[in-house]
């Protein structure tokens, strides 16, 4: 058959062979670009090709549809959104009227667009907009825009709809020093094209404005933390001719998008859990966790946009007087959370499954569904009864987290007044029996003397649920290096907690400190000995880390300081998972 075939067609598979080979050793993040719509066609400039081409990165345009249920299949085979240039926002749109000014609308674009907008963030995926794109990603974040600038802005503005050609500046632009933008350009001023009469009037909610023409007109948006960038000018035909400014803002969504493949296909490989959240203290909202709700910050939709598989989710019982009355209480609030808990996920059956060991979380992330693990934080819930332990075992409680912010009868807090000195004779009854029952014992909130306690009591290691390092944070319900290296050599790991003031002195965290208290503990004990517990719902979350669908960003920021997948693997769960596994083979026959 190939000896008929012509040697120009043959030339073509021989260079398509090459590029096959390529993708099997290393995978080029696909960059979505949404089109335009004329005359019956999908089109985009070919401009926009080649600068993605030029970046190291794969094009693929996203054509119009007016199905907007099928998008979602669609953005999960790109790596990155490229919003590209065209015609006018819709006024309608955005709740304006429409004006005579207003020329070229489309608003089945518009409609494509903010959706791809909105789920692309959702995903944490990277976005660049441009010129029309740039307006777009303002507006389907709340922001507000100019329906036409010459008509609607206070004051006199330059001439925003040049009649040079595409490649020549017209105008310079100011760029704010230390934001993502001049990072990329590495200049506070550049000059560029420009060809629009609509603009950003009011930025968007959690976006900031980083570059401004000399008329005062919007001219770059960013939102800080995350990889989401819009530029009124348009780079692309610079770009693709080899201007080296421009291209930088191709070259930083390639990599960008580069990074987020990395997470997203380790994400989509590995179980990955979080060993802390609170969201039942919030079941008493009407809080149901199969729904997407801005009223928490995990539930199953988020958890799945975050590629998280498995979480811990506690029954949360503050702490309060230790009288018979407001001990009954704690032990009724415990039981109810837990029984709610699991009706929750009964009538979520299609998505979650409550799990109680490494196989049955694996078993469930195979089958499609979000494993919910159960947890206890606070000993006060089981009052003064032992015999608790056994039937919240049964039920399938993995940990409990000893005391919160106040001694307790089983031990001292943090937060507490030194009553016992560490535990109490009940509080190593409580460990010895948890040990027996393969029941975690979770030290996070526990005072130094309880921590040295536990080590010396428990014959089992033990974990930090939601605990970060004291040596960066002088918070005392943060572990100090000395107990961080206690823990390892006992087999345990310190989960770090996301909660800003746990993180930084000054309370001003963000997704990279995360990162820091991680690299802090592999630095002290090594990478067995460290995992992530949220505290998400319980106080937790930090700009670029603030929600479950934001967890994902922890590993893109992991990858971009070297982490392995390997190392990934035993962070996002592998740790905890290894304590778990060795605390549930405890000897059931001692008893």
């Amino acid at each position: 058959m190939s000896e008929n075939i012509p040697a120009g067609i043959s030339k073509i598979f021989e260079e398509t062979e090459q590029g096959t080979q390529r993708s099997y050793r290393r995978r080029t993040p696909v960059i979505g670009i949404t089109a335009n719509q004329k005359e019956g066609t999908s089109r985009v400039a070919n401009h926009y090709v080649k600068s993605v081409i030029n970046a190291g990165g794969i094009p693929l345009v996203i054509p119009q549809c007016s199905d907007l249920s099928l998008l979602g299949e669609t953005i999960e085979h790109i790596d990155a959104l490229l919003l590209t240039g065209g015609g006018d926002i819709s006024p309608e749109l955005l709740g304006q009227e429409t004006i005579p000014q207003i020329d070229c609308v489309d608003e089945g674009r518009d409609r494509e667009e903010t959706a791809l907008v909105r789920m692309a963030m959702q995903r944490q995926m990277p976005i660049l907009g441009i010129c029309r794109g740039h307006q777009v990603l303002n507006a389907a974040c709340g922001g507000t825009n100019y329906r036409d600038i010459p008509l609607e802005h206070p004051a006199p503005v330059l001439e925003h709809s040049q009649k040079a050609p595409r490649n020549t500046p017209t105008h310079t632009v100011k760029i704010t020093r230390g934001s993502l933008l001049w990072r990329i350009l590495g200049t506070e001023e550049i000059a560029v094209n420009t060809f629009h009469h609509q603009g950003v009037s009011t930025v968007a909610p959690g976006f900031v404005q980083t570059a401004v023409a000399d008329d005062g007109i919007n001219e770059a948006i960013e939102k800080p933390m995350y990889p989401i960038l819009g530029v009124q000018w348009h780079p692309e035909p610079m770009a693709a001719e080899g201007d080296e400014k421009m291209l930088a803002l191709f070259r930083w969504l390639t990599e960008e998008a580069a990074v987020y493949s990395r997470a997203r296909e380790f994400h989509r490989r590995e179980l990955s859990l979080d060993s802390h959240c609170d969201t039942p203290m919030l079941f008493g909202q009407k809080i149901d966790i199969g729904v997407r709700d801005d009223r928490c910050k995990v539930d199953i939709p988020k958890l799945r946009d975050g590629k998280i598989d498995a979480e811990c989710m506690v029954a949360y019982i503050p702490q309060r007087g230790r009288d018979e009355e407001e001990t009954a209480a704690a032990v009724a609030m415990c039981a109810s959370i837990t029984e709610e808990l699991a009706a929750q996920i009964a009538r979520n059956s299609d998505k979650a499954v409550q799990v109680r060991n490494r196989k049955e979380a694996e078993s469930a992330k195979a089958s499609g569904k979000k494993g919910i693990f159960f947890g206890i934080e606070n000993g006060y819930g089981i009052g003064h009864d032992i015999t608790l332990l056994e039937k919240y075992r049964d039920k399938g409680i993995i940990y409990m987290t000893l005391c919160h912010n106040g001694d307790n009868d089983i031990c001292d807090s943090a937060k507490g007044n030194d009553e016992h000195r560490g535990l109490s004779n009940f509080g190593r009854e409580v460990v010895r029996e948890m040990n027996r029952l393969g029941i975690m014992i979770d030290v996070s909130h526990a005072s130094d003397a309880t921590f040295a306690d536990v080590l010396n009591e428990s014959r089992m290691p033990f974990i930090a649920s939601h605990s970060s390092c004291r040596a960066l944070c002088r918070h005392k319900r943060n572990l100090t290096d000395a107990q961080i290296k206690a823990l390892a050599e006992k087999g345990g790991v310190v989960q770090i907690c996301i909660y800003d003031d746990f993180l930084a002195d000054d309370g001003n965290a963000d997704v990279r400190t995360i990162a820091d208290h991680i690299d802090h503990v592999v630095e002290t004990a090594g990478v067995d000995y460290v995992g992530i517990g949220s505290d998400l719902d319980g106080g937790g979350g930090v700009p670029g880390c603030n929600a479950a669908n934001e967890l994902i960003n922890i590993t893109c920021e992991l990858i971009r300081r070297g982490y392995t997948d390997g190392d990934l693997k035993k962070i996002w769960g592998g740790n905890f998972l290894r304590v778990m596994e060795q605390v549930q083979q405890t000897d059931k026959t001692d008893k």
